[in-house]
């Protein structure tokens, strides 16, 4: 059995068993990564050097299972506490066992770690403390993402990667955020473009009604458009797949995420991420109606990924004007010409226009 099927035979087993439970803004009006009405409070605290609003609504996600809130939460505090870590480390000095102080540790460390120039070692010093996060909130799937970060960042073997993920699917098998790791994983690990759309596609047709692992294949989809890493190979047996191979699954990718972005309301923070990752990928496609669509939908939330990606045109830098160009193309391009079929190609050697970048005279290549 490959890999790619032991991944989702492992998800599916774990769905059948019983879970462990314990209008468009204006450009002036738009925010980057704007906080939602939970977390805000909780941050604004941490900016002043508390962390009990923080510890509050932690321990309120891992008390009612709410994974994901939990999941994007941890993230964010991460983040934060990567610019200003005193209310965390006062946090954990007032109380070192606390799972949830101990989740964000985690998650801060390992970021750093992968960010760092020489990841492995910091790696190693991050292991400890996923165990601890664990074992302190043993029906948490979180600590079992991070770990699946973790495994990508040492570049773990499969059988140790498989193992982590049985006990992340066991505890929450439709958890958008170990499905994210396991796409990530598998890039990281060669697998090819084609390979990944497998475990997308694969993954997307099991998911709930709603989840956002149905966006899963829009992920791979962007991979591919973005230049990310993945082990295709081309005609001379190095470099990526031309994308024309692959416009298809690119395009049913898109549609896919697209009757998922209509299930939520219009500027719903949930789905933020989401719809800006669909438009940046419906931009590259030109489909420039569906683009603009989406970017209505997404309101004033514009999130940093994926519009900070860096782009072999454009280097990673003011994501916000990113996402601007990208929509402002959009609606220049959906009102003079109707969008081009979903799976048509453009002519050999003609450019397509990328996300982010423009020539001079104002006109994009």
């Amino acid at each position: 059995m490959s890999f790619l099927r032991v991944l989702l035979s492992s998800a599916r087993r774990s769905r059948r068993s019983p879970e462990l439970r314990s209008g468009q803004p204006t450009d002036d009006e738009l925010l980057l990564d704007a906080p939602d009405e939970r977390i805000a409070p909780a941050l604004v605290a941490a900016a002043q050097g508390a962390y009990a609003p923080a510890a509050a609504l932690l321990a309120t996600t891992r008390e009612r299972a709410e994974w994901e809130d939990r999941d994007r939460y941890t993230l964010r505090l991460a983040a934060f506490a990567h610019h200003r870590q005193d209310w965390l480390t006062d946090w954990l000095l007032a109380a070192p066992g606390d799972p949830d102080a101990l989740l964000v540790k985690a998650e801060l460390e390992v970021r750093r770690a992968l960010d760092s120039p020489s990841p492995a070692d910091r790696l190693r010093q991050a292991g400890p403390l996923i165990d601890a996060a664990a074992a302190g909130a043993p029906c948490d799937p979180v600590p079992w993402r991070i770990a699946l970060d973790h495994a990508r960042g040492t570049r773990a073997a499969h059988d140790t990667f498989e193992a982590l993920w049985e006990q992340a699917v066991r505890r929450s098998s439709h958890h958008y955020g170990c499905h994210v790791a396991a796409l990530q994983y598998l890039a990281a690990q060669g697998s090819t473009h084609r390979e990944c759309f497998d475990f997308a596609e694969q993954a997307a047709e099991d998911a709930l009604p709603g989840s956002l692992i149905q966006a899963l294949p829009v992920r791979a989809a962007f991979a591919l458009l973005a230049g990310a890493p993945a082990g295709d190979a081309g005609p001379g047996g190095s470099g990526p797949a031309p994308a024309t191979q692959l416009t298809a699954r690119i395009d049913r990718a898109a549609d896919l995420a697209i009757a998922l972005s209509a299930e939520y309301e219009a500027g719903d923070p949930w789905a933020s991420e989401v719809r800006n990752l669909l438009a940046y990928v419906l931009v590259s496609r030109e489909r420039w109606a569906d683009a603009l669509e989406q970017f209505r939908l997404v309101g004033p939330y514009a999130t940093s990924f994926p519009w900070a990606w860096p782009t072999p045109d454009t280097p990673a830098e003011d994501p916000l004007g990113r996402f601007l160009e990208s929509r402002q193309a959009a609606r220049s391009r959906a009102g003079s010409a109707a969008a081009p079929e979903a799976g048509r190609t453009r002519p050999e050697g003609a450019r397509r226009w990328t996300p982010g970048r423009s020539r001079s005279d104002g006109h994009y290549a």
